[in-house]
Parts: C-alpha cells; sequence; structure tokens
C-alpha cells in the first residue's frame, strides 16, 4: 500500500498521494536546518505564544479535525474529537511550564558560579504511528519545539491526512516557516534521513521491528533517540478490590481506540477467588457493546485500521484455540460485512505455549488468565518481553505497595487505567523501548545539557 487514505469502515480509497521526491527530501531538510538557525533564537514567551495559538485551533475545530482522525483510522468520532482536545491540553501544559523545565539549574562547585544549561539540538525526525494519529505527533512536538528544536515528521502511510492537517495547525498557530514540516514518504527513506547530518536525533513510536531499525540507523552516526514500542499490559485484579468498578474499567482499558492501543489492558490476570465473578461480568459488558460505523455518536467499537490488523487476530486468536484457548465471547473476523472489523472478544483456559504467553494483541481482544495470589500475579504479570504500563487493582495496602515496587513497568497505576498524562512521564522498559515522552523528563530527552563553570 502507498500513502492513502482508505476508509478501515469501508474498505474505500479516499484520496492518494505522491511520495517525495529525494530532491523535495533534501529541499525540506535543507529549509528545516535554515529555519532552525534562527528559531533558536526566539524567546521562550514568543514560541509559547504560538503553541498556545495552536492549542486554540485545535480545540476551536476540534469535530473537523476528529473527522479526519476516524476516516482515516477508524477510531469512534467521540473518541477522535477527544484526543484532539487532549493535544490541545498538552500544547498548553508546555507553553506554560517549558520556561520553569528549561531554566538554568545552579549547582555549588568549587567555581565562582557553576550551573547547567539546556540548549536545543536541532532537526528532530519523528517517525510516527497510526493509532493515536495526532496525539503521539503533539506529545512530541510540544516540548521538542517550546525547547528551540524543529521537528520534521514521518507519519504512517495510512494516515496522509492528520500529517499534513498537523503541519498546518502548527503553521497557522503562528511558528515560523518550516519549524514543523511533514514529510509523505515510505519507510525505506527514514535510514538516509536519519543518516544526514542536519538531523540530531530521532524519536519514534511503533512495533518493536520499527524501533529496531531506526535505532541501528541512528547508532551508525551515534545519534539519540528515544522508542515506544510495543506493550502488552498487564491489568491485575485481587481478591480485596473492588470487582465491579474494576471490570468496568477493565472494558475501557482493553476498547480504547478499539483496541489498538499501546497501553491498553490486555492480559486481565485474576486472583481465582473472585475470578467468576469478574469473567462474568466482563462477558456481559462485552457482548453490550455496540459495534458501527465510527462516525455515529452511539458506536462503541469501529473498525480496525487496516485489513492486516484483522488477519493477525484472527490468526492468533485461532492459534490460541488450538492450545486448548476457550472462547467466551467473539472469536472471529465478519465475512459478511465490509470495512476491517473485529468483534470484542475474551480468551480464557490459556495454557503455556500459547501467543497468549509472549505476543501483543493489537486489537479488541482480551486474554483472562487466573491466578491463586498476588505472587503468581506479580510473576506472570513480568513473563512477558514488554514493559510498558499496568493497572492493578486491590485495597490493601501492603499489596499495592508490592505491586508498584515490584511489576516491570514504566508505569503502574493503582485502580485506574493506565493513560499518558502531559503532567507525568511516558515510556517503558524491557522491549517496550527507552526514552521518555511527557513530562519534565520529556522535554529533557532533545536537548544539550551543557555544564558550565565560570572561576
Amino acid at each position: 500500500m502507498g500513502i492513502a487514505t482508505i476508509n478501515p469502515a469501508t474498505g474505500e480509497l479516499v484520496k492518494s498521494f505522491a511520495a517525495l521526491t529525494d530532491a523535495e527530501i533534501e529541499s525540506k531538510l535543507a529549509r528545516a536546518q535554515q529555519a532552525f538557525e534562527s528559531y533558536r533564537q526566539t524567546s521562550m514567551s514568543q514560541r509559547a505564544q504560538w503553541l498556545n495559538q495552536a492549542g486554540e485551533i485545535l480545540e476551536g475545530d476540534r469535530e473537523r479535525f476528529g473527522k479526519i482522525l476516524t476516516l482515516e483510522m477508524g477510531k469512534p468520532l467521540k473518541a477522535a474529537i477527544a484526543e484532539v482536545e487532549k493535544c490541545a491540553l498538552v500544547c498548553r501544559y508546555y507553553a506554560e511550564n517549558a520556561a520553569q523545565f528549561l531554566a538554568d539549574v545552579p549547582v555549588n562547585t568549587d567555581a565562582s558560579q557553576s550551573f547547567v544549561r539546556y540548549q536545543p539540538l536541532g532537526v528532530i525526525l519523528a517517525v510516527m504511528p497510526w493509532n493515536f494519529p495526532f496525539w503521539q505527533v503533539f506529545r512530541f512536538a510540544a516540548p521538542a519545539l517550546m525547547a528551540g528544536n524543529v521537528g520534521i515528521l514521518k507519519h504512517a502511510s495510512n494516515v496522509p491526512q492528520c500529517a499534513l492537517a498537523i503541519e498546518e495547525i502548527i503553521q497557522a498557530a503562528g511558528f515560523p516557516d518550516a519549524v514543523f514540516q511533514t514529510l509523505l514518504i515510505g519507510a525505506d527513506k527514514v535510514a538516509a534521513i536519519v543518516a544526514d547530518e542536519r538531523v540530531k536525533a530521532a524519536t519514534l513510536t511503533g512495533s518493536e521491528g520499527a524501533g529496531i531499525s531506526l535505532a541501528i540507523a541512528a547508532a551508525k552516526d551515534i545519534k539519540k533517540t528515544v522508542l515506544e514500542l510495543g506493550g502488552s499490559d498487564p491489568f491485575i485484579v485481587l481478591e480485596s478490590a473492588d470487582i465491579e468498578a474494576a471490570a468496568t474499567t477493565a472494558v475501557t482499558a482493553r476498547m480504547i481506540n478499539n483496541g489498538q492501543s499501546c497501553i491498553a489492558a490486555k492480559r486481565f490476570i485474576v486472583a481465582e477467588a473472585v475470578a467468576d465473578r469478574f469473567e462474568k461480568l466482563m462477558v456481559e459488558k462485552f457482548q453490550a457493546l455496540k459495534i458501527g460505523d465510527p462516525m455515529l455518536p452511539d458506536t462503541d467499537v469501529g473498525p480496525l485500521a487496516t485489513p492486516g490488523i484483522v488477519q493477525e487476530l484472527d490468526d492468533l486468536v485461532e492459534k490460541c484455540v488450538q492450545f486448548g484457548g476457550k472462547i467466551l465471547t467473539g472469536g472471529h473476523s465478519f465475512s459478511d460485512r465490509p470495512g476491517n472489523y473485529f468483534p470484542p472478544t475474551i480468551l480464557s483456559n490459556l495454557t503455556p505455549g500459547s501467543p497468549a504467553d509472549k505476543e501483543e494483541f493489537f486489537g479488541p481482544v482480551a486474554l483472562l488468565f487466573r491466578v491463586k495470589d498476588i505472587d503468581e500475579a506479580i510473576k506472570k504479570a513480568n513473563d512477558i518481553p514488554f514493559g510498558l504500563g499496568a493497572s492493578a487493582w486491590t485495597t490493601v495496602e501492603a499489596e499495592r505497595d508490592r505491586l508498584i515496587s515490584e511489576i516491570e513497568a514504566g508505569a503502574v497505576f493503582i485502580n485506574g487505567l493506565v493513560k499518558s498524562d502531559p503532567r507525568l512521564p511516558f515510556g517503558g522498559i524491557k522491549r517496550s523501548g527507552y526514552g521518555r515522552e511527557l513530562g519534565i523528563q520529556g522535554i529533557h530527552e532533545f536537548v544539550n545539557v551543557k555544564t558550565v563553570w565560570i572561576k
């Protein structure tokens, strides 16, 4: 597939786009470098004014932008509009806080004066995925631009209209020309762009394979990368938990973005004493979800982004069944309707050796495991190559402290679903990647942390 908008609800080709030529890529890189030389000299207050204006544009036109998201990748329109609103929030957060985050930090030494200064690196490449096509970009762009960097975006090839809309928003907000540019290119062009001496660092959200490729390309020229990759997040429910609240949240945590989220809860690890009740509630709530046109306000679950994702889920579910897995609801894709639809599915009785052990199910499939106690729950939660986020439910303080300390993940949420928040760092460990976005840690990823010593 080339660079194109294909409506995932119908399979219809809406619009295709020509990829940039090598000469056009060179022109955009030259413009980006030229823009950096002057943009780095702008004041923090001026950058904040532009970024706040971007937030105003996002919020003021959120329904139009939301429809572009839904058209290109299929999330329910109400969720798409909420995503646009969250982008406005991250713009305002960094507009308000970046000056403090990047202020000189005095340090007492044997010098007359010594301090740490944060300075921009230059042109930063962002390789971004289709599942949150606005949010993933703005959570990079807001801190990067406030730090004085400039951005070039290689977005997923199935969301080109989102990519172009983001560039237009940043331009309309008043940022100087070429401070943020979209490159409509295929993945085969990424390595050469990373190797270009004008590009100083790169960030990627996507698959393990894509992350490995980018990291290898960057390592050849010793360039900084931040990677946010896959996840198979545990959702642990212990005996003391509020089971009704946990089950209700479990549905939201699994179905967010039609189940296509790195931090969606995927493995539900439930204490045997409450497993029957939790399972019954979860099945009832899954079966009550409405599947349909994502543009309609009462749709809970829309289509998946591509036919390939549907086929992959079909294969994974079938393999689990072959290993003895039991389908409690849902199970297989629809053969009698157009579009990339897959029913909300729950699998139980998952045995060792099945794909549920180590693989990420990127869609509306919940994997249900029963454990005898907290020891077994923590062991099961950690027995996965990923380490992005974890949700755990308990009302016992000692259990809470153990879960926080012993779960191997970049984030642990107690009695709530895992979510990103501009005020908190976001990222993973193990094969879920490295580095952090958001919070003060996120804006410090792409700066020169310069030591200054004066006598």
